[in-house]
């Protein structure tokens, strides 16, 4: 049959207008329709009430009312899409099992995801999850397969994710405020701390006398740290650095910090084969999301679809 898929041309402001419980004035009407089933207006705020609520916390006026439209839209196209889907599990014989659903609603329960199977609703909800997530599997997933040209061509395409950041071997000297030190005097002390460093170069001796820093006694080395995972105070201050230079005394909330740069290696890209694992299943979601949209594609296209003012 010839698809008539009208969305989009038809669906305009005030059509999808939200049914106000107890409203006498409100009756329920035809919003689409799918092949031979309907979609109510009912079914259709049910599924948007709770972006309707959202929204209305969030905007008023013309901006609320734009929001909802766009929502509805977009609920509306979702719940075709879903009725479509249905109603080619049925004619493949795609279904879930009393036992399925048993199963599952048991360990949502272990995860702390509870569903009520007594709960006519949600047995519903829960028994058409299966049976979509069984048809996709069915006709989407099976038979994709992640070759290593499909790992190569992801992984140029995508180098910025696996670019490592820069990283800064340092060594500090902090210094933390005295009981009854004001932050004037806490400033004074660190700066004296600093001029005997300009005078002597010895940063270990110094970190070994003077930090408070429980690697003070490894002359108040800390390792490699990664750009990105040091106060914003001291990164500026270290990015600033060459090896073996050290910086004035930086403050931070939790006192003053002398720090020394003792090695920098610059951003670089994880190599192929050391990310190849960690791809297969980034590769394989975009292959299946791809092979999804062609597949719910041709769904409409073969479909009656049809919305109704």
């Amino acid at each position: 049959m010839t698809a008539r898929l009208l969305i989009g041309m038809v669906l305009t402001a005030g059509l999808l207008a939200p049914v106000r419980a107890g409203a006498a004035d409100v009756v329920d009407r035809i919003v689409a329709v799918v092949n031979k089933e309907v979609i109510m207006l009912s079914e259709l705020n049910a599924e948007m009430e709770p972006e309707r609520k959202r929204l209305q916390k969030q905007y008023r006026g013309a901006e609320l009312r734009l929001r909802l439209q766009q929502a509805e839209y977009r609920t509306l196209t979702r719940v075709i899409e879903r009725r479509l889907q249905m109603q080619h599990a049925q004619t493949k014989g795609v279904d879930a099992s009393e036992e399925d659903l048993r199963r599952t609603a048991m360990d949502l329960q272990q995860r702390g995801t509870p569903v009520n199977l007594d709960d006519p609703k949600e047995k519903k909800a829960l028994k058409e999850q299966l049976i979509l997530f069984s048809l996709e599997s069915r006709e989407v997933r099976t038979g994709i397969m992640v070759s290593d040209t499909d790992l190569k061509h992801f992984y140029e395409r995508h180098l910025t994710l696996f670019m490592l950041p820069e990283e800064y071997r340092i060594s500090q000297i902090l210094l933390l405020p005295r009981k009854t030190e004001s932050r004037n005097d806490l400033r004074v002390r660190a700066l004296d701390v600093y001029e005997q460093l300009r005078k002597s170069g010895e940063f270990d001796d110094l970190a070994l006398r003077y930090s408070d820093d429980p690697d003070a006694a490894r002359g108040g080395a800390l390792g490699f740290i990664r750009q990105g995972e040091m106060d914003p105070a001291i990164e500026r201050a270290v990015s600033a650095l060459q090896a073996g230079q050290f910086s004035e005394p930086v403050e931070t909330a939790d006192g003053f910090h002398i720090i020394r740069l003792d090695e920098k290696k610059t951003a670089q890209f994880r190599p192929f084969e050391e990310v190849k694992a960690d791809m297969q299943g980034l590769v394989f979601q975009q292959k299946s999301a791809d092979r999804y949209q062609r597949w719910l594609t041709d769904l409409k296209s073969k479909a009656y679809i049809e919305v109704k003012l």
